[in-house]
């Protein structure tokens, strides 16, 4: 049997609906892609890759404030 993580399904549908040229889409197209990824965020942000990621980002955005001054 194959067993399909939701998170991957969703980086996945994420990635094809991006693809897509802008001018083609609809307001709820656009809406329908924001939960989506919305969804998928809450997904990753619990797991070691997520807290990474935000770690990173925090790292990244002080980073960035330190240069600044």
């Amino acid at each position: 049997m194959l067993t399909i993580d939701v998170t991957l399904l969703l980086a996945i549908i994420v990635f094809f609906r991006l693809r897509r040229r802008t001018e083609s889409r609809s307001r709820f197209d656009e809406k329908m892609t924001v939960v989506i990824v919305l969804a998928l965020g809450v997904l990753i942000a619990p797991t070691p890759a997520g807290e990474g990621i935000a770690n990173f980002l925090g790292q990244l955005a002080s980073g960035v404030t330190e240069a600044g001054r």
